[in-house]
């Protein structure tokens, strides 16, 4: 809140404005909108599924009320920053996998290269689709205590957040639209616009029109609501291994009409399972054949695999002098300092400052975690002192940087809680790349020292403040800011200002269309035995109803990206009668827009006839006889789900 300096007023102008925006607010009116904010991420259904977690994997997101403010010239600095490692990660990955000279002029180790998991030797010499490796990567910055920006790590593999930072923005926008205006906060849609647009331009489509599809591992992935969030958002179809074939080098989607070409892919899954033909061979997430649509340069994938790589936290000691060879120029955000222990004088040098430093595994391996040295006894630091000389390459040491705070409300008062900021750079289409003006911050829970979610931390929307916002937004109207949030009613106007860009309309797979079949069917089955008990007076058959509610409730999860946040909604009321007719109104306007709503519409007209019983045998002839035509794997066109 005081920038590099104690400001007169105690607080930077950013933050002083925020404040000012609230006027006379009293606890209970900010407990009042953080209890409206809990609600709205209970009703829109954000979830981030934690797979150790006890309490099941459905667990609500965590947002908190405040939002992080970043003044204008501090993201100039991180934009800039950003930007210029960008262009040595391309270069560095295009090095690895092509001529190695930065391996041949001991620029770069190759035991981080070739001795790294995460290496595809498949896609060496291999030429992307687009002619570019990596369209989409993701830094993790932390501040220090004089307000500089440093990276703490880069992922680049499937990074996660960019759905979850526009329902944060969504959601936090709503409730501080006075300062949202007043701050003339940067907006999100027009990066992914270009996003979008720059992949439907570099896929490879032979002169058809571009079709890119978001894979998904499923949902049982962590981040499986934000896979169907950004799917919905960028107008892409949500698709799984399943969904998708290889024929003559050529990925191909099923669906109830045929195979539809696939030209590009929006991918959430690790490179690892892409492929159980040449990587992983127990993955049943990937596709066969895959890869060789990649190397054949049919296939645009974002990222090209084989960027794991660069996730390596040792690779950000060598970047420096990387930036300096490859662009000649220094790096101008920099890392904390790293050291991989596999350099002999890194490790002596290391050795004896573990307990002021960080662990980290060097290729990530799983179950390894990050050691915080100033947490171990001195037992501790012995045992790892030996470990670190025994298996040297495994490990890189860095240096700890207490993370920065930001105010958080605690109920009470205001509290203080350390963040870790995670920016995105997107390709742009015109050969370079832009920065997402915003970003997923980060919170440690309040006994964490690490801001990860996986450990009961939050998440805050991110603003990045205009350039002009210490100017009174009374004084003069800026077009580019009034129409965007304003009344506290058009709050989401943020979200749906992005219109889905020319091209083909996302076609439902063969599974998605079955799933929507017979959710048509057990939406239709509960509301028949909910109204013949209200109507008769009799007990509902509570097992057989759990049942179906179930059945009900895993069809709709497979089909998360073609359902509205009000329809996820009435469908987690499953039990409740208004919900489940209004939700039957709803869905029966849209059985024009493709044949997956036409069969949702078929799935409730047969339950309807096998609930009349003079012509239930019809409805059940009826019902496997569409199976037969429809969903029996009678070749790879069709994908059974199974009734």
């Amino acid at each position: 809140m005081r920038g590099l300096a104690a400001q007169p007023g105690g607080a930077t102008p950013g933050w002083s404005r925020f404040f000012d925006s609230l006027g006379q607010t009293s606890p209970g009116d900010l407990n009042q909108r953080s209890q409206l904010l809990a609600r709205q991420v209970r009703d829109n259904g954000i979830t981030y599924n934690v797979y150790a977690d006890a309490s099941g994997p459905q667990r609500p997101w965590s947002v908190d009320l405040f939002p992080l403010l970043i003044e204008p010239e501090a993201w100039r600095r991180i934009e800039s920053g950003v930007v210029q490692r960008m262009r040595v990660l391309e270069s560095v990955m295009a090095d690895i996998y092509g001529p190695q000279r930065l391996i041949a002029g001991n620029l770069l180790p190759p035991a981080l290269v070739h001795g790294h998991p995460g290496y595809l030797r498949s896609m060496r010499g291999a030429t992307p689709a687009g002619g570019r490796f990596l369209h989409i990567a993701a830094f993790d910055l932390a501040r220090g205590t004089e307000g500089l920006w440093w990276v703490v790590s880069q992922r680049t593999q499937a990074p996660s957040g960019l759905g979850y930072l526009l329902e944060n923005r969504s959601l936090v926008s709503r409730l501080f639209p006075e300062a949202y205006r007043a701050l003339r906060v940067q907006r999100l849609a027009a990066s992914y616009r270009t996003l979008v647009d720059s992949l439907r331009a570099r896929a490879p489509t032979r002169g058809e029109e571009p079709r890119i599809a978001l894979l998904t591992p499923g949902p049982y992935n962590e981040t499986y609501f934000e896979h169907a969030y950004l799917a919905r958002y960028l107008g892409l179809t949500l698709v799984e291994g399943g969904d998708l074939t290889v024929r003559g080098e050529r990925l191909y989607l099923k669906t109830l009409r045929g195979l539809e070409p696939v030209h590009g892919l929006l991918k959430r899954l690790d490179d690892e399972f892409l492929d159980p033909l040449e990587l992983r061979a127990d993955s049943q997430l990937g596709v066969p054949g895959l890869m060789q649509a990649v190397r054949a340069g049919n296939l645009l994938v974002a990222n090209a695999p084989g960027s794991a790589v660069l996730e390596s936290p040792a690779l950000l000691g060598f970047l420096p002098a990387l930036s300096e060879h490859l662009l000649g120029e220094p790096l101008s955000l920099p890392s904390l300092p790293t050291w991989w222990c596999g350099e002999r004088a890194a490790l002596e040098s290391v050795l004896p400052e573990l307990a002021r430093n960080v662990i980290k595994p060097t290729y990530g391996a799983p179950g390894s975690t990050t050691v915080l040295g100033r947490a171990l006894t001195r037992r501790g630091l012995d045992e790892w002192a030996g470990r670190l000389t025994r298996e040297p390459d495994d490990y890189t040491v860095q240096a700890y940087l207490p993370l920065s705070q930001m105010p958080t409300w605690d109920g009470r008062r205001l509290a203080p809680r350390s963040l870790l900021l995670r920016v995105f750079a997107m390709t742009d289409g015109a050969g370079g790349w832009q920065v997402l003006p915003g970003g997923l911050t980060r919170l440690a829970g309040a006994s964490e020292q690490i801001a990860s979610m996986q450990r009961g931390g939050s998440s805050v929307d991110t603003w990045v403040l205009g350039e002009d916002f210490s100017v009174d937004p009374g004084a003069e109207s800026d077009p580019n800011t009034e129409d965007e949030v304003a009344p506290a009613a058009r709050g989401h106007e943020e979200i749906e200002a992005l219109s889905p860009t020319p091209g083909p309309a996302p076609v439902p797979s063969s599974r998605a269309a079955e799933n929507l079949f017979w959710l048509g069917r057990y939406l239709e089955r509960l509301a028949h035995r909910l109204r013949q008990a209200q109507t008769n007076g009799t007990v509902v058959d509570e097992d057989a109803q759990r049942h179906d509610l179930v059945a009900m409730r895993q069809a709709a999860s497979a089909v998360r990206d073609r359902l509205s946040p009000v329809q996820w909604q009435r469908i987690q009321k499953g039990e409740d009668l208004p919900s489940l007719e209004d939700l039957i109104r709803d869905l029966a306007g849209r059985q024009d827009e493709d044949e997956g709503w036409r069969l949702l519409a078929t799935g409730q007209a047969i339950e309807r006839m096998a609930s009349q019983p003079d012509i239930a045998h019809l409805a059940w002839r009826l019902s496997d006889d569409l199976s037969t035509r429809l969903f029996t794997h009678s070749d790879d066109a069709r994908y059974r789900v199974g009734a």
